[in-house]
């Protein structure tokens, strides 16, 4: 990563911005009441859970194609600290990347909310209109959702660096970007169940922030009560899957 840091933090940017819209925008377009991805209201079959994945996945494996090169791709702050804290990533670099990541996942929201508005005010579950933005533990369990948000995160990074780093992908740094894509839609396929999940602070808090701002009379709570279980618990889990990785193999 040679290029300038305003370069790399504008590539961070946007890289978060699409993961949120491919991501959230697959659950708009999979729970919304009128949505054409709806299945239960339209007939049409949209895989339901499985569609999301994809987006999740394809979220950030194509940015990662796009921007890996010039940032490293992080799209999460939990990422970026992990690397920071074990020495593959400059500290002085952390906070830009970080604020970078808040702002895309803010933007990509409120595009998403912009362009389903009319279905956002026709759709009468709460729960149904703040899954498309954050994240909650099923039963507001925050023990449930710490645990499920760490394992979650210290599989991410550790298979992460495994993925870019291994002996593998060493060749083709493309193919390692597809088996992130695959590893993220895996994570939310077979770990997503309890909490959604985050796996990442920015992509919890920048649309819970804009879920707490829109004046959308039955959007109901912001769940700010729980906001701090994927802030706090992927920081650690990636901490602690790269540290797992470093002992174990070289970084």
């Amino acid at each position: 990563m040679n290029e300038p840091l305003v370069t790399r933090v504008v590539a961070e940017f946007f890289g978060t911005m699409i993961l949120i819209l491919f991501g959230n925008g697959a659950i708009a377009n999979c729970m919304l009441k009128g949505a054409k991805g709806n299945e239960k209201l339209t007939g049409r079959s949209s895989i339901g859970w499985l569609s999301i994945a994809i987006g999740y996945g394809c979220g950030v494996m194509i940015p990662a194609m796009m921007f890996g090169s010039i940032s490293g791709n992080h799209l999460n702050p939990a990422v970026t600290i992990a690397q920071a804290i074990t020495g593959i990533f400059p500290w002085s670099n952390v906070v830009p990347y970080i604020i970078a990541q808040l702002l895309g996942a803010i933007i990509g929201q409120l595009i998403i909310v912009l362009m389903y508005w009319n279905l956002y005010k026709n759709t009468e579950d709460v729960n149904i209109i703040f899954g498309s933005f954050s994240t909650n533990e099923v039963n507001n369990n925050k023990i449930s959702g710490f645990f499920s948000e760490f394992i979650g995160t210290f599989i991410l990074m550790f298979c992460a660096l495994g993925l870019y780093r291994g002996m593998f992908f060493h060749q083709s740094i493309d193919i390692a970007n597809i088996g992130v894509g695959f590893l993220i839609m895996m994570l939310v396929l077979s770990l997503g169940g309890t909490t959604g999940p985050a796996l990442n602070p920015a992509r919890d808090l920048g649309p819970r922030i804009v879920h707490a701002l829109i004046p959308l009379r039955q959007k109901g709570s912001s769940h700010w009560d729980y906001s701090l279980i994927p802030i706090v618990a992927p920081i650690f889990g990636a901490i602690c899957g790269a540290l797992v990785y470093k002992i174990f193999f070289k970084l």
